[in-house]
Order: structure tokens, then C-alpha cells, then sequence
């Protein structure tokens, strides 16, 4: 992010509580995360990537630990650069709603606190959404869905469409079966934009506090999903799955219907569960397993195939 007018470190330093380490002259032109950083940005620090973003174009660096300052550069020392950076991002570059506030509700909708619906957003009967929410464009929320205070919901989702339920008739069509569940999304969770999350056939899908989903998340009917998950793009969840608290899908997994993933459970990219699976492990493959077990299955197939990796592996 490029700021519009040069920030003098100074008057940074004094705003946030900072201290200064190096050359305090300096301006800041922009501000930018590790990866895209150019001379004159500010940019933050964690302890793995230290001598990364020391070496890195960057001028100015938040940072939590005492360290010697590279030359033509300032280090801010501070607690939390996150938090620091995110303030900064906050104030320099506001939220706002360009797009008015005209959308559609049904009857009997309940709205909290500061909570802001952007253009185009619709609302169906008996909504009820708490404090501090962000409902951005076209997000179109089905009848008898609670939502909790502070969560996000971004451009397109689509909250509380029918269970993917059918039977097969006798002559070959299919046979809707009527959904009348909901969908709660309890408080500080964030969807992202075009996810869609099926009511229950008859009862719930619930999402737990703090849990994250980022953009073409799809949660079939009656999935739980428990509190702090992080659930990444184009993830699919079978219907009546239970995700207990602190798990981790990375991008593309797809998961079956009516299975349990245990608490803290770590899903790779483009894996498949198949099966109910244990907390507290990383799994990767389809069906997903053990992380470690494809590893070295890998590894023994590859020593089995290469001559090389033979003699490596018997040295």
C-alpha cells in the first residue's frame, strides 16, 4: 500500500507507543508485507523470517526483539508488530462502505449493533444478525440464520440454501427432501467471498467462535465445524461431517459426508477424507493419512526406483 503523504517515524513512534532503533530521519512511503516490499516501505517481523526481512528493500521494520539495525534502515521495537501493522493498516487505510446501504429484509430480521450491510445484500425471514458485522455486496442470507457480533461475511456467500437431499424415484428422477434446519455462525467468524453453506435437512449447521473461512468454501447440511478452524479455498465438506475445534483444511480438500475430523487435526492441500480421522496429526493423500507414513513410503518407493537414491540411502 502506497500512503499518499510520506509518515514521518517520529511522530509513528509517538502515536503507537514505539521505540526507535536507527536512523529516525527516515519517511515512510508505503506499507507492504515481506514478500512485496520496496525501499521506502514499512513492513513487520517474526523470528523466522528475521535475517529475511532484515536483508530485505525494506526501510522501516517492526520488530519484537533487539537487534543490531542494518544500515539505512530503522527498526520500530514494539510487543506485537502484528498488532502494530495492523493498526497502521487501519488508520491508513480506513474500512469503508462505498456502496450505500440498500438491501432487501424479510420480515421479523434482526440487525445489532454497528453492524453494516452493503449494497445488494438480502435478507430472508426471522434473520437475526448481532453486533459489529460486515455483510459485503450480494450476500444473500436465507430465512431463520443467526449470526453472532464482530464476524465478516464477504461479496457472493450464499448462507442457508437447501440440503443437497434427494431421493431416487422409481422412474428415475429425483425427489427433493424439504430442508426446514438453519445455519448459526457464532461470534468473530469470517467467510470469504462465494462460499455457500447449506441449512440442516432438520437441524443445524453451526460454525464454531473464531473459525476463518477463506474464499469457495462449500459446507454441506448439518456440518459442524468447531471453534478457531481455519478452513482454506475451494474446500468441500460432506454433509453431517463434525470438525472439532483448532483444525486446519488446506486448499482443495475435500472431505466425505458423516465423518468426524478430531481437534487440531492438520489437512494438507488436495488431500481426501475418506474416513473418520484422529486430532492432533497431519495428514496428507487420498484417503489421508499420516503425513509421516506417505513421507517415507515416498522415499522408499524413490530408493527403490533410483539406483542413486539406493546408494545414498545404504550410506
Amino acid at each position: 500500500m502506497h500512503l499518499a503523504e510520506p509518515l514521518a517515524i517520529p511522530q509513528l513512534a509517538a502515536d503507537l507507543g514505539l521505540e526507535i532503533i536507527g536512523d529516525s530521519a527516515l519517511m515512510i512511503h508505503g506499507i507492504n508485507e515481506i514478500h512485496k516490499v520496496v525501499p521506502g516501505d514499512l513492513t513487520y517481523d517474526h523470528p523466522k523470517y528475521y535475517p529475511k526481512v532484515l536483508a530485505s528493500p525494506a526501510t522501516v521494520i517492526l520488530i519484537n526483539a533487539r537487534v543490531d539495525c542494518p544500515a539505512g534502515k530503522c527498526l520500530l521495537l514494539c510487543e506485537s508488530p502484528f498488532d502494530a501493522y495492523n493498526a497502521l493498516v487501519s488508520r491508513y487505510k480506513p474500512f469503508s462502505n462505498p456502496m450505500g446501504r440498500t438491501y432487501h429484509a424479510g420480515q421479523e430480521v434482526s440487525l445489532g449493533e454497528d453492524t453494516v450491510l452493503m449494497n445488494g445484500v438480502v435478507l430472508g425471514d426471522r434473520v437475526r444478525i448481532g453486533k459489529y458485522c460486515v455483510i459485503h455486496p450480494n450476500v444473500v442470507i436465507y430465512s431463520d440464520t443467526i449470526i453472532g457480533d464482530h464476524v465478516v461475511i464477504h461479496a457472493g456467500t450464499v448462507i442457508g440454501a437447501d440440503a443437497f437431499y434427494y431421493k431416487k424415484h422409481p422412474e428415475g428422477h429425483y425427489d427433493r427432501l424439504l430442508s426446514c434446519g438453519r445455519v448459526i455462525i457464532h461470534d468473530r467468524v469470517e467467510i470469504g467471498a462465494a462460499c455457500t453453506i447449506d441449512k440442516g435437512v432438520s437441524g443445524d449447521t453451526i460454525l464454531g467462535e473464531g473459525s476463518k473461512l477463506d474464499n469457495q468454501v462449500h459446507l454441506g447440511h448439518g456440518v459442524v465445524v468447531g471453534k478457531n478452524c481455519l478452513i482454506a479455498a475451494q474446500v468441500g465438506v460432506g454433509g453431517k461431517t463434525r470438525i472439532a475445534d483448532g483444525v486446519c483444511l488446506w486448499g482443495q480438500v475435500g472431505v466425505q459426508k458423516d465423518i468426524d475430523i478430531g481437534p487440531g487435526a492438520n489437512v494438507l492441500g488436495q488431500s481426501g477424507v475418506t474416513k473418520s480421522i484422529p486430532g492432533g496429526k497431519t495428514y496428507f493423500g487420498t484417503p489421508a493419512r499420516d503425513v509421516r507414513d506417505v513421507h517415507r513410503e515416498t522415499i522408499s518407493l524413490r530408493r527403490l526406483l533410483d539406483p542413486d537414491e539406493r546408494k545414498a540411502g545404504a550410506e
